[in-house]
């Protein structure tokens, strides 16, 4: 039988996010953390370890997964599959969700834990070549660190693919492991790791289980409808600005022979010798263009 692909958020929710599989969530985490220098975990708590059905047909609803690490670290892991062009948006939105969670009314700032997101997404978003980028609040000129409370990491999918790189990085076999295309390939990486084993084993039983089947093609079929709604949407938009800007280009044309007739007429005033200030204020041009074109008077004598 096919497997199902775990990059689907309802199947990476399953082998990730249940708490008989804790484990492997933990030795994922650490392979991102490893990779970029982070502190490794030693356990985790699965926070969200079911899995509302109604969810699978909303179309809109997150499946992710949500984590405390043994020393207070919130956590959350979020697959996207499409770029719905938010992600930065997005990440922030839930990254403060997760971290003022922490927090009840009355309680002291003190409190507040570090909080971590990880988006794992199948399409190209930061501008660069890296597959994995950490991201954090640090000054812009000096890269001071304001604060360690704010993680947040990108993992790339098909940068992976247009690099030559080996399996020695655990964070390697578990990007190969989510884009894998047969059972043969996934043999090959789960060798030796008993943790990834298990988790393949996991990802073999949802596959041969008909009611997960059933659920993951209604999953599927929501997240292409809402793909669809928003292609349409951005037809529809495009169609229209087409239109906004035949009409907006008519009107830029005709403001440009505006100001170029301004220019004109500030050159041949200056050529007169009128001063700056008496063409600024005739011309309404600003001054910096009419100095301009005195400096381009001046080097052409």
């Amino acid at each position: 039988m096919e497997l199902l692909s775990p990059k689907v958020d309802f199947v990476f929710k399953r082998i990730f996010g249940t708490e008989e599989n804790k484990d492997v969530l933990a030795h994922f985490l650490n392979s991102v953390f490893e990779d970029s220098g982070e502190p490794l975990i030693a356990d985790v708590e699965i926070l969200n370890p079911f899995l509302e059905k109604e969810a699978l047909s909303d179309k809109l609803a997150v499946l992710d997964v949500k984590a405390r690490t043994e020393s207070g670290t919130l956590i959350n892991v979020e697959v996207q599959l499409w770029n719905h062009q938010d992600m930065e948006k997005r990440t922030l939105y839930y990254w403060a969700k997760l971290f003022q969670s922490q927090l009840k009314e009355g309680d002291s700032y003190y409190a507040l834990q570090k909080a971590v997101t990880i988006n794992v997404v199948d399409f190209r978003y930061i501008e660069t070549e890296a597959y994995h980028s950490t991201f954090h609040l640090r000054e812009d000129k000096t890269g001071l660190l304001l604060t360690d409370l704010a993680e947040i990491h990108f993992v790339e999918l098909p940068k992976l693919k247009e690099q030559s790189v080996g399996t020695e990085r655990r964070l390697v076999k578990w990007m190969l492991f989510l884009t894998a295309k047969t059972r043969e390939q996934l043999e090959v990486l789960v060798m030796g790791d008993p943790v990834m084993r298990k988790a393949l084993t996991t990802l073999e039983f949802l596959s041969q289980d008909e009611e997960t089947r059933r659920l993951y093609e209604e999953r599927m079929k929501g997240l292409q409808t809402y793909v669809a709604d928003i292609e349409g949407a951005r037809r529809e938009g495009r169609e229209e600005g087409r239109k906004e800007g035949r009409e907006e280009g008519r009107k830029e044309g005709r403001e440009e022979g505006y100001r170029e007739a301004r220019r004109e007429m500030a050159r041949a005033m200056l050529e007169a010798g009128d001063n700056v200030e008496k063409v600024v204020r005739l011309t309404k041009l600003p001054r910096e263009q009419v100095e301009a074109i005195q400096r381009e008077l001046e080097s052409g004598r």
